[in-house]
């Protein structure tokens, strides 16, 4: 913290130093941000011409807000976010249990500091960063996580249970002068709801007998399950009504901003003196498999499929083709189509199955790997250009790939078959043998989707052949 903050309310007081309520402070610095141009929630993909304006237009309006949305739609990312509107440092009464306006204490405990020590009151300077707290909302929370309790160690003190300074606070009073948000809102009982509803609206609070006038300073945001938060008798209509903006996030729209989200998302992984060389058709097989899983039947599209799947079965891809390079000393990880099973343990453990039968869940992975391979194939290879491949096999020839391979077991092989090279040189952008073998995989696994050829697998292989 800076020397040249004023340390004491006189210093503060003559300094000219004025204290706006929070939801007039984050007003102001949005409309700075706006002015020049600034990216107000930068990392945001998606969103710039839905989710984005509303908030901002709620942030202007000096709304509540609530927002409605899956699993993985960046709803807790984007609250976490408002802090960036919040001033970098406010002053906050020393020794205070909350943190409190120094100009208008609201607490007793606060009163009777700045009554005591005046002028002097000691000042600290709050980082906006310690200005937000959150909470998950779940069934066992009580009015005294959120709001406060009857201290009783305090009682032990000597203190009467009258005395307001009796009360230990709770998550909310402690975020005064910040912003507090409540995930799955609809998962909290009815009777914390209307604790809420009391903190938000009439700004009193009741603890074991306890009625305190508290004019809270904090901006109470909540996150819900659509599903959750439209079903009659999750929240009770008062608090529901209590939010201005009730703002509707969603899935990325395009495969592009699921790929960039993949991108701006995932975990490096140290390659040593390795290069990881990530093919484009690959990249988009992995969005695609998760746009797929948010259209199947077999998949509950009530709890959805998050991004969070994309950036898994992402890095899952490329943990299998760093793997096999270790394996076979090779210098360049390139995932391949024989790499795709392997993300099967990270997708499932990001979706809920419908009524699938057990261990049916693998032939539903199977489908949808299968669909956006076919996809993707269908977008990045034109069929007519591949006559040559489908000849070739008609005389006989067969190819076996794996994931175990070395990518030099394909390179003789590429050059054999007639046509298959030229249709490998146009996806692949180099001559390396690794983006070459996986160039090689991904235009016979598409032929095999699209009827050309045969597939066999045997020992962990994959072998090519006519139909």
């Amino acid at each position: 913290m800076s020397n040249q903050r004023p340390a004491t309310l006189g210093a503060l007081r003559e300094s000219g130093y004025e204290v706006l309520p929070v939801r007039e402070e984050m007003r102001r610095n949005l409309i700075v941000k706006l002015e020049e141009g600034e990216d107000v929630f930068p990392g945001i993909v998606g969103f710039d011409e839905t989710v984005i304006p509303q908030v901002e237009n709620a942030i202007l309006a000096g709304q509540d807000i609530i927002l409605l949305g899956e699993r993985g739609q960046a709803k807790s990312r984007i609250i976490r976010m408002l802090t960036s509107l919040l001033d970098e440092w406010t002053p906050v009464i020393e020794g205070a249990e909350i943190p409190e306006n120094p100009f208008a204490p609201i607490t007793a405990q606060g009163r009777e500091i700045v009554t005591k020590d005046g002028e002097d009151t000691a000042i600290n300077w709050l980082h906006r960063d310690a200005r937000y707290g959150e909470k998950l909302a779940t069934p066992d929370i009580t009015i005294a996580d959120l709001i406060g309790e009857v201290d009783p160690i305090k009682i032990a003190e000597g203190r009467y249970l009258s005395d307001e300074l009796t009360i230990h606070y709770g998550l909310i009073p402690r975020t005064n002068r910040g912003i507090f948000s409540i995930n799955e809102l609809p998962d909290l009982a009815e009777r914390i709801q209307v604790g809420l509803l009391n903190a938000m609206e009439e700004r009193d609070i009741q603890i074991k007998g306890h009625k305190v006038r508290l004019p809270l300073d904090v901006i109470i945001v909540a996150t819900a399950n659509p599903e959750d938060y439209t079903n009659r008798g999750r929240i009770i209509t008062p608090l529901k009504d209590r939010y201005g903006s009730q703002i509707r996030t969603h899935y990325p729209t395009t495969i592009r901003d699921e790929m960039r989200i993949m991108d701006f998302e995932h975990a490096d992984l140290d390659m040593g003196t390795r290069k990881l060389v990530v093919p484009p058709y690959m990249k988009e097989i992995v969005a695609e498999l998760t746009r797929h899983a948010r259209k199947s039947p077999d998949i509950s599209q009530r709890s959805g499929v998050s991004v969070r799947a994309s950036i898994a079965n992402y890095e899952s891809l490329v943990a299998n083709a760093l793997r096999r390079a270790l394996r076979c000393a090779e210098q360049d990880v390139v995932p391949r189509i024989s790499d795709l099973p392997f993300v099967i343990p990270s997708l499932q453990g990001k979706v809920e199955f419908e009524t699938v039968e057990e261990g049916r869940e693998d032939q539903v992975m199977e489908r949808l790997m299968q669909a956006a391979v076919s996809a993707v194939f269908n977008r990045f290879v034109d069929l007519s250009e591949l006559e040559p491949v489908v000849g070739a096999f008609a005389e006989g020839v067969s190819i076996e790939t794996g994931e175990g391979l070395d990518s030099e077991s394909y390179v003789d092989v590429i050059k054999q078959i007639d046509g298959l090279d030229a249709a490998v040189s146009r996806l692949a952008e180099t001559q390396s043998p690794a983006e070459r073998a996986s160039a090689a995989e991904f235009i016979l696994e598409g032929m095999h989707l699209n009827k050309l050829l045969n597939k066999d697998r045997v020992s962990g292989k994959t072998r090519y052949r006519a139909r």
